[in-house]
This record gives structure tokens, sequence and C-alpha cells, in this order.
């Protein structure tokens, strides 16, 4: 089967290898048939991507079908949680199921935590066998929206980190597929947002289509525009999902006191604030990492029902033939892109 590598930093290359084997029990075998391009593949193709080695197979935002399904683990559930055919967005987070955190319920952040197409090899490849419970279908989605679920996952999960409440101001800094996905969730939870930005493009996309309250170029003059765009008033909960060090100290001096602030990018090294200023606000600061099971049944049933709209979100798409070729094209901000996706049909 074709399978695409990137072998180090800026080297990707395509290879026919072994087919897997037959899917052992609680594990499927999946077609894979769309494949979401998400910025740690942009950083892993950079070489700047944390906890990465290479070569490796990237792809972890997928849209599969069912194509065989190993013995189904005791207990059987009444009703099979997967059939041949199905349809389905890929959880990517492969999970030890025992330790502190899996005990707890916070699988996303998992001790020994590996994810498709980072820690271990990914979906860009024709074939894949994946355990059943990390497989989430819908009878309603297309195979794009299903590539899509995992981003919304992310920002999912950080808006409910953030605790948002309905009347509250919620300022997203980042306006990149990962920022936007938070601008949806808080929108949905009854936020006011506002996003910020240093891109000219990604800023009018957000006025355009995501129904923000202000879209901020973030320049040496944003603190006095954000007050200005929130009557007055420093916003009662912030996002950073940049992954830029200077973006996320900058990012303390725009939260409220009494505020919240959730790091959503990672950044590779040490992150400084000014204590006095932290304490005298008495901020909340939260990491949020990936998402849960839960979090992915939660956006499908949003997604089913039209409550989060991704129809504006997919701005380039090409085929996998093509990608080692788009891909360079993409990491141009000329380029446009909000959200590629490739098709293996």
């Amino acid at each position: 089967m074709k399978t695409l590598f990137l072998d180090e930093p800026f080297a990707f290359r395509y290879a026919e290898t072994e087919e897997p084997q037959k899917p052992g029990p609680g594990e499927a075998l999946v077609q894979v048939r769309r494949i979401g391009i998400c910025g740690t593949d942009y950083h892993a193709y950079r070489g700047r991507q944390p906890f990465f080695s290479y070569p490796r197979i990237l792809g972890h935002e997928l849209g599969v079908e069912v194509l065989e399904v190993g013995a189904i683990v005791d207990p059987i559930p009444a009703e099979l949680p997967i059939r041949l055919g199905d349809l389905c967005a890929v959880e990517p987070y492969l999970n030890c199921g025992t330790c502190i955190a899996c005990r707890k319920g916070k699988t996303n952040c998992c001790a020994s935590l590996k994810v498709l197409g980072v820690h271990t090899d990914g979906g860009m490849r024709e074939r894949i066998i994946v355990p059943i419970h990390k497989l989430h279908r819908s009878e309603k989605l297309t195979l794009e929206q299903l590539a899509l679920v995992e981003t919304l996952g992310i920002g999912a999960h950080a808006v409910d980190r953030a605790g948002i409440r309905p009347g509250e101001t919620a300022l997203v800094i980042g306006a990149g597929p990962i920022g936007l996905t938070a601008v949806q969730f808080a929108r949905a939870a009854g936020a006011k947002v506002i996003v910020m930005d240093t891109n000219e493009h990604r800023l009018s996309f957000c006025a355009q289509h995501m129904g923000t309250e202000a879209a901020l170029m973030a320049d040496e003059n944003v603190l006095d525009r954000l007050l200005e765009a929130n009557n007055g008033d420093l916003p009662d909960a912030v996002f950073d999902a940049t992954g830029n060090i200077q973006s996320m100290q900058n990012a303390f001096k725009y939260v409220s006191s009494g505020g919240r602030l959730t790091l959503v990018g990672l950044y590779l090294g040490d992150l400084t604030f000014y204590d006095p200023d932290f304490h005298r606000k008495e901020i909340t600061l939260l990491a949020t990492r990936n998402s849960t099971g839960a979090d992915f049944r939660r956006i499908l049933g949003l997604m089913e029902s039209g409550a989060i709209d991704t129809n504006p979100w997919i701005t380039h798409t090409c085929s996998f033939e093509d990608l080692t070729t788009q891909f360079t094209e993409w990491l141009d901000p000329a380029s446009g892109v909000i959200k590629a996706v490739v098709s293996l049909d």
C-alpha cells in the first residue's frame, strides 16, 4: 500500500509498504479516506515539533471507513459499536488505561500517551489498524467533517477547561484552525468572542464567517482597542492558541481581574510572567491537552445537529499523490490556507 514517510525535517518520501495484518481482539482495520492537515504536521515538517522522532508517518486527523473488525472484547455490547462500512472519526490518543490520569478519566493526559502521527505512526497511508473504542461513527456527516472532529476537540476541551459561562467575554489569540475551534465552542457556550491575530486574512475570515464581536490586529496598540471593544473591561477568559512565546507571555496582560488564561498552544521552552500582576489579578492559569472520547461524542452530536458549522473551514484540498507538492505551498501564509484536507479516494 502507498505510504508517505517524513524521513527528517523537510524530507517526505512515498513508499510501498506491507498491508496491515488482520485486526486482533478489540481492533479494526480501516481505510483512510480523508486526512486533515494540522499545525503539528507543519511543525514536524520544519523540525519544530516537541516529543517527536524521525522517520514518522504523519496524520492524526482522520476520516475513515471500517473494512474489518476483530473479535469484540468481553463484555459484548447489545449493539456492536462498529460495523463494516461505517464511516468514523478517529480519536488518535492511545492511552494506557491504568495510570493515575486514566483512572481519573483524564485519558487525554495519560502518563504514557502516544498520539497517532506524533509519537507513533499515523494515517498518511491507505490502511491502518486502530482500537475499536477509538472509532466514533456517524451516519450523517461527510468524510471531510469526520476528519475535522479531532481539531474541534482541541477547542472544545480548552473551552471546557476555562469554564466559560453565558455572557462572559472570551479573547482568542491566534486565528488558525485550533484558535477557530476555541472561537466556535466559546460562542456555543454563550460567550461574546473577540479574536486577535497578526494575519489580516485570518482576521477577515473570522469577521465574515465566525460571528466574532471584534477581530483585532496584534500590534502595539491592541490593548487599547481590546478595552474599547469590550466596553472598557478586559476579557473574562483568554485563550492563546499561537504556540508563540512572545504572544503567550503577552496574554497575561489581557486577562481581567479574577479571570482565566488557558494556554492552548505549546511552546518548547520556558514561559515567564510578571508575578505581582498575576497575584494582583488572581489569574487562574490553565493548560489544556488534546481531548477525550466524551468530547468526540459530544462534538459529533453538535455537528450532526448543525450547532457547529464547519462549512467555511476547508479552504484547500488535494489528492494523496499531490500532497508533498501542496504541503510546501500551504506553509506559505500567502496561500491563505485555513484548513487543508487530503483525499485518498
